[in-house]
């Protein structure tokens, strides 16, 4: 299923998702637009099992908002759709895009063997991404796609605490540096359909109990400041001497 690099757990955890998967199709009344989505050819192809779909069609099937069972599109496309994310052939995802998919496609009330599959894949690509030497997607984004996938943080930031591996806090780091600005102007570092405020505040708190240790070897000067920022309500932190960016910067500029 993969291309040999990515970790028996891993591995495991695609092969389950395809066996789980296998020969579901598209509903047969299943529809779309020819003029903007694609062709009948293109559409009759996810109503037959285990066609490989080009990879330009994967992408406009996950990304497609309507479908009348998107549920069903999902359960035929997931396991190819999951050996693209491990293999690292998803550069034209938007994967806060898809994490909204997924999420839409309500894969926590499926029967029980197949939302136990999915969940699991998505534990484990996250691992990879955080400790693999070349991940197939950075720990930014990857985070953003569970996280709009499954509708909570806390699942993400538990994993990400409990791997104790340098790779981890160096992506730690890394993803810090791209959520500063948004977080310290107390807003949500990627767009979602809902809890926005939710997110933010379980994200920030997590950040102020667990970045400090975790960054005291991988973070630069900046991010502490960041983190020492963060730390003070708003608005009193956009007041400090030391905030980092230029005041008309941010919702609140």
């Amino acid at each position: 299923m993969t291309n040999g690099s990515a970790p028996p757990t891993l591995d495991a955890a695609l092969n389950r998702l395809a066996t789980t998967f296998r020969g579901m199709t598209a509903r047969a009344d299943e529809m779309n637009c020819e003029c903007h989505w694609g062709s009948a050819e293109e559409l009759a192809s996810l109503k037959v099992p285990g066609v490989e779909l080009e990879p330009d069609l994967l992408r406009r099937t996950w990304q497609a908002p309507d479908w009348d069972d998107h549920a069903s599109v999902l359960r035929r496309v997931l396991p190819q759709l999951a050996a693209a994310l491990v293999d690292g052939g998803v550069d034209d995802y938007s994967l806060e895009d898809l994490g909204d998919s997924l999420g839409r496609g309500k894969w926590q009330q499926w029967p029980a063997d197949q939302a136990a599959a999915v969940r699991e894949f998505l534990l484990a690509w996250w691992i990879h991404c955080l400790t693999a030497p070349v991940a197939p997607a950075s720990a930014h984004t990857a985070f953003v796609l569970c996280v709009e996938a499954s509708g909570a943080v806390y699942p993400w930031i538990a994993s990400w605490e409990a791997t104790r591996h340098p790779l981890a806090a160096q992506r730690l780091a890394e993803a810090l540096g791209q959520w500063d600005a948004e977080l310290l102007w107390d807003a949500l570092p990627w767009s979602t359909s809902y809890d926005e405020d939710d997110k933010r505040r379980d994200l920030t708190n997590w950040l102020l109990r667990h970045a400090p240790s975790r960054l005291a070897d991988h973070g630069s000067d900046h991010l502490q400041n960041v983190l020492r920022l963060l730390a003070i309500p708003s608005p009193n932190r956009w007041d400090d001497p030391h905030w980092p960016f230029p005041a008309p910067r941010g919702p609140h500029g």
